[in-house]
């Protein structure tokens, strides 16, 4: 794989250029271990990707888990677009209440005869783990490109798994990492959403060149308040479970003033949600803390609209689509000073960084922007929304456009330049 990375943001032609217009349709399979009706990061980016790709002609077939017993190809609607979704037999992981996971030794019995059907111009895997490793196996085999975009995070499996010894953790991440190098080894081009994220991944694995490419959101379809909220509203939204650090949040909500007269909405679900509850009640929190659950697209993004400040205590974050969606309302951000969150981040001026793992900390960073002059705290908003232009999904869709025709790109995230040793430490 070439680590040449040309032209620059600014040279590359938009979707709607003549010379991308001339170019012929692409047929592209994208495939990963999880995919809707899951919600998490990675299967709500496949989703978009596969949409936005759809959207602009391509012909786009998708490779996930069966999200029950029954499986096989089906046409699915999903957003603005009505998709080919190959459901691969799975079967459900005891230790997780939704996960399930292709069978390993069938994958590449079973998308075999996908790929010789639908003949795709590439394959794009989103993991390594189960569909992606195989996938890539039959791709390969039949001179098929293949592209990778890296979600993992030890953390991420590591959650799933029942209590072992700190040094057998360590281990099953290191051996996670070869695998994962394994099967990236023999792509022609890795992408992850930023660049903290690929300088972390080429450091655990050793391979180079690594692109930096934003998940990508479509900011148009988030809304912006003009006056600051009368109330002051904290909102976390992501999955109930043990990488969200969720109770550092909780435990900060003890420490601020109640003359703030600060609530939490915690948008989303997960395996440690009755248990967060029921801490919550124990800390006295019950009347200002509400666990909303899943929430429609047009009720999150009216909650975040109305929200005051968005929180992100994660430390295992390679993006955080979260994090994006509430610049794109609007909101500042407090977020751990961990993995690829800093990059989102220009400290006071749209949001902080906290300390990871301290609740005073964070409960100071909130209280700065809760208590700013109405002046400054319109600032930050204005900020977080000047902030999430870099990432607008159309160029994501230009430079995956790109990538599948096999030709050069500028890295396309905007953030911080990598300090491997940083992102390790943080990553931990």
């Amino acid at each position: 794989m070439s680590d040449a990375l040309l032209p620059s943001d600014s040279d590359r032609p938009s979707a709607d250029a003549p010379g991308n217009a001339a170019k012929p349709p692409l047929k592209i399979i994208l495939a990963g271990d999880t995919f809707p009706p899951d919600v998490n990061g990675a299967a709500n980016f496949t989703e978009r990707l596969a949409v936005g790709l759809a959207g602009r002609g391509h012909d786009v077939h998708v490779i996930a888990p069966a999200a029950t017993r029954r499986h096989g190809t089906f046409t699915e609607e999903h957003g603005d677009a009505v998709l080919t979704v190959h459901r691969l037999n799975s079967h459900r992981w005891p230790l997780h209440d939704w996960l399930r996971f292709a069978t390993p030794w069938a994958v590449q019995w079973n998308t075999r005869p996908i790929v010789e059907k639908f003949k795709p111009d590439v394959v794009h895997i989103q993991a390594h783990i189960i569909i992606g490793r195989g996938l890539t196996k039959v791709a390969r085999r039949r001179g098929i490109r293949v592209i990778a975009t890296n979600h993992f995070m030890p953390e991420n499996l590591m959650e799933h798994t029942p209590p072992m010894p700190k040094r057998l953790l360590d281990w099953i991440a290191r051996r996670a990492w070869q695998d994962a190098a394994n099967t990236y080894a023999h792509c022609q081009a890795i992408t992850t959403p930023t660049r903290r994220a690929a300088g972390f991944l080429e450091e655990a694995t050793g391979i180079t060149g690594v692109i930096p490419i934003s998940c990508g959101i479509d900011a148009s379809d988030y809304r912006a308040r003009r006056d600051r909220p009368r109330e002051n509203r904290i909102v976390f939204v992501g999955r109930v479970t043990a990488e969200k650090n969720i109770d550092v949040l909780l435990e900060a909500m003890t420490k601020l003033s109640p003359t703030l007269e600060a609530t939490l909405t915690i948008v989303g679900g997960g395996d440690l949600l009755q248990k967060l509850t029921q801490q919550t009640a124990e800390m006295g929190l019950a009347d200002r803390v509400s666990f909303v659950g899943y929430l429609s697209d047009e009720e999150l993004r009216r909650t975040l609209t109305d929200s005051t400040v968005f929180a992100m205590p994660s430390i295992a974050e390679l993006q955080s689509i979260a994090s994006l969606e509430a610049m794109a309302s609007g909101l500042p951000i407090v977020v751990a000073d961990a993995m690829a969150l800093p990059h989102l981040v220009e400290d006071g001026v749209n949001g902080h960084l906290f300390r990871p793992g301290d609740a005073d900390d964070l409960a100071a960073k909130l209280t700065d922007v809760l208590t700013r002059s109405d002046d400054d705290y319109i600032a930050m908003r204005e900020a977080s929304l000047r902030m999430i232009e870099p990432h607008d999904i159309n160029r994501t869709l230009d430079t995956f456009e790109k990538l599948y025709r096999g030709e050069p790109v500028a890295p396309q995230a905007a953030d911080a330049p990598v300090d491997v040793n940083e992102a390790r430490g943080a990553g931990r």
